[in-house]
């Protein structure tokens, strides 16, 4: 019986899109999940990356810093609306990550950039990447590198390319 079910789990492992590429870190109090990025076309400039942090910590720490071998520049930015035009820029002053709080780093909001990529980023494989946070210190691990298109962990198909931004940047229109 035992057979069976660790035979079934590998095979949802690889049947599942998510459940093989799911990956949690740890530094200090904070709890970093649901890694990602997409591919990017073969002249995209530059990728957003996006994960989740909680904290589970009695002090907030900031997400100050994020670096890849694979990118001239990483920043740490915020995507908004301002009368139907989108601004993206850089935080100067990190992404702030409250005691007992969770931060989630998504399409369309707060989000990791990559700038000036070295090579094109490819599905199925793992970007390389150092997150530095102003109390826990920094951290290595990587962002799983999903479909063109995909809208996050669990949604490796990213086959339909309508209506999404193909810059690279990881913005959807």
């Amino acid at each position: 019986m035992k057979l069976r079910i660790a035979a079934l789990a590998a095979l949802l492992a690889f049947a599942v899109p998510g459940i093989a590429s799911a990956h949690e870190v740890k530094v200090g109090s904070l709890e970093i999940t649901d890694l990602w990025t997409r591919a990017t076309p073969p002249a995209a400039p530059s990728a957003g990356g996006y994960l989740t942090i909680t904290n589970k910590g009695t002090e907030p720490d900031k997400l100050i810093a994020v670096s890849s071998p694979e990118s001239e520049k990483g920043e740490v930015h915020q995507m908004s609306m301002d009368n139907e035009v989108m601004k993206m820029r850089p935080l100067a002053n990190g992404i702030e990550v409250p005691a007992g709080s969770t931060v989630t780093l998504a399409p369309g909001g707060l989000h990791l950039m990559f700038v000036t990529l070295k090579t094109p980023l490819k599905e199925g494989q793992k970007l390389p990447v150092t997150l530095t946070f102003e109390k826990a210190g920094k951290v290595d691990t990587f962002l799983h590198i999903l479909a063109i298109g995909a809208k996050g962990p669990g949604d490796n198909a990213g086959l339909d390319m309508s209506g999404h931004d193909m810059s690279g940047d990881g913005m959807s229109k």
